[in-house]
């Protein structure tokens, strides 16, 4: 079956499309793009991430997604989509609201605009089913993370570093139940932030880590970030811009640093928060570190990975045959084929579910 994975992070960067052959359990990657989100579309979905905004607003951009996707895919042949959609909003701990505990999460990008476009079935909003379970909706890579990088007697640990970093810890010769799997905290959405603070918005990222290779780490600031509670909280757990966005930059740069030091340090941060999370939550050696996501092309942040966990060879994915790039929407492409046959695809272990779930909703 060839089947479509379209993914759009929290970097807001752009829509990833990976097209991948799948006979039984094995795959095989056709084809890989990545299309840029217009710059005023850009502009639209950060106004509208974790902020009070206008219903129409949404409403509109949902539908405007839906058209992106579509027309990101274009007239490639496939029989069936899986869309992870937008996240606009992701509270993964259940909260009061009008008297009631409940927890949320929205992901936006019209499933039926697809369909209609395409005229092949799509799969999307994946990570409610999980939440009704009792789950966090995330992290949902780390079901394909297992099957990609299980090995009988190595342990590994794949680190996804997109807007937040996340990791699928693996033991020797793990079964689905052992797998941990958790975001360890911001991955490039405050250095994306910073970088575009610093250069008057004329750059998106980091581009090779030139930035934060200029600046100077500050030591005392990097240790009051990594004292926050979230990195003591015990897995699962997931995070968001709701944490590491606009707020969260806004305190970087209250505190006077000059934004070459501020992005050496969030890059720093980054790495050190993955292996913090390594080293607290992660009960065996851990032999490959293996990395995916727009943080792989960083070298200095690839650098800090390997200072901090010298234990651990630090590979990337396309060590493994798997693009950087494409990881990620290549899991939603399997994760569509899974509920497509009607077999859950959450890890209970990695999401706190209590039992695995059909995951998404089909629109034909």
């Amino acid at each position: 079956m060839r089947v479509a994975g379209i993914m759009s992070g929290t970097s807001l960067d752009g829509i990833d499309v990976a097209i991948i052959e799948i006979r039984g359990r094995r795959w095989q990657l056709l084809e890989h793009c990545t299309v840029p989100y217009p710059r005023k579309v850009r502009s639209a979905l950060l106004s509208i991430s974790n902020a009070v905004t206008h219903t129409a607003t949404i409403a509109r951009l949902h539908f405007l997604l839906g058209e992106l996707y579509a027309r990101a895919l274009g007239d490639r042949e496939v029989e069936l989509v899986g869309c992870h959609g937008q996240t606009v909003f992701h509270e993964g701990t259940a909260v009061s609201f009008l008297g009631v505990k409940v927890s949320s999460t929205l992901q936006i990008g019209e499933a039926a605009l697809i369909a209609e476009r395409t005229g092949v079935p799509v799969i999307s909003d994946f990570r409610p089913r999980d939440i009704a379970a009792g789950g966090k909706g995330a992290p949902l890579v780390p079901y394909v993370d297992y099957f990609l990088f299980r090995h009988p007697r190595r342990g590994r640990v794949a680190l996804n570093i997109g807007g937040i970093a996340n990791i699928t810890a693996i033991s020797p010769g793990a079964g689905p139940g052992e797998v941990i799997a958790f975001d360890t905290g911001p991955g490039n959405m405050a250095i994306d932030a910073l970088v575009a603070e610093h250069t008057g918005g004329k750059q998106r990222f980091d581009r090779g880590g030139s930035i934060a290779a200029r600046g100077a780490v500050d030591r005392k600031l990097l240790d009051r970030l990594l004292r926050a509670p979230f990195y003591k909280a015990k897995p699962p757990k997931t995070a968001g811009r709701e944490q590491y966005g606009r707020e969260f930059v806004t305190e970087l740069l209250a505190t006077g640093r000059g934004l070459p030091d501020l992005i050496a340090t969030a890059t720093a941060f980054t790495a050190a928060a993955v292996c913090e999370g390594i080293r607290r939550f992660v009960p065996f050696r851990v032999d490959d570190l293996i990395v995916s996501g727009g943080g792989a092309h960083n070298p200095v942040l690839m650098g800090y990975l390997a200072a901090f966990l010298p234990e651990a060879e630090v590979q990337t994915s396309t060590d493994f045959g798997i693009d950087i790039d494409a990881k990620e929407a290549i899991a939603f492409a399997i994760l569509a084929y899974e509920t497509w046959h009607r077999r859950p695809s959450n890890l209970p272990s990695a999401t706190g579910a209590r039992h695995p779930a059909i995951l998404g909703k089909i629109t034909m």
